[in-house]
């Protein structure tokens, strides 16, 4: 009986080993499966790198692994070896897209985590003392608190036709 099950596997391709760690709950899962939109940057077995909806900045992207993970702490060491290196990679390409050399790379574990799969924003750093590019009314020039402040207010969903310009930005330097 078995004889024939075997035979109906041979040559097939396995299933990637987080394939079945989803979580159809998750907004990041549903990304990676491509359930759900997303702009898309960069992409392997291991990993994927899109734009964040409601970004901070323009070109603020997340990085996560495509294995359901609440907790960095947990994730499986090649998960996070390909994380590292996706995180340096599409670093490089995203301060050359938007010519900006600062950056914030963040990762919350629980506390802070508005999405329970581990993920990382990697978010162009605030450039100080410069005008900021919001069409709401400014008085000046703002300092570093002000900024933050400002910038947390003002955020709001990526429109359509930005993204695909940032997307291809990033994408055409990595």
């Amino acid at each position: 009986m078995t004889s024939f099950i075997i035979q109906d596997h041979v040559g097939r391709e396995p299933a990637p080993s987080w394939a079945a760690s989803a979580d159809d709950g998750c907004v990041f899962c549903n990304i990676v499966a491509g359930k759900q939109k997303a702009f898309r940057i960069y992409e392997n077995d291991f990993v994927l790198a899109f734009l964040d909806i409601l970004p901070l900045r323009p070109g603020h992207l997340l990085v996560v692994p495509k294995f359901h993970c609440k907790r960095l702490s947990d994730l499986p060491p090649a998960f996070a070896g390909a994380v590292g290196e996706a995180l340096a990679r599409v670093s490089h390409a995203l301060t050359q897209a938007m010519d900006n050399t600062g950056l914030n790379v963040v990762c919350n574990q629980e506390y802070a985590q508005a999405v329970a799969h581990v993920h990382f924003h990697v978010v162009p750093a605030p450039i100080l003392n410069a005008p900021h590019a919001k069409s709401e009314p400014v008085n000046g020039v703002l300092d570093h608190k002000a900024m933050l402040k400002f910038e947390k207010n003002a955020r709001e969903e990526l429109d359509e036709s930005e993204g695909e310009i940032i997307a291809e930005r990033i994408r055409s330097r990595l």
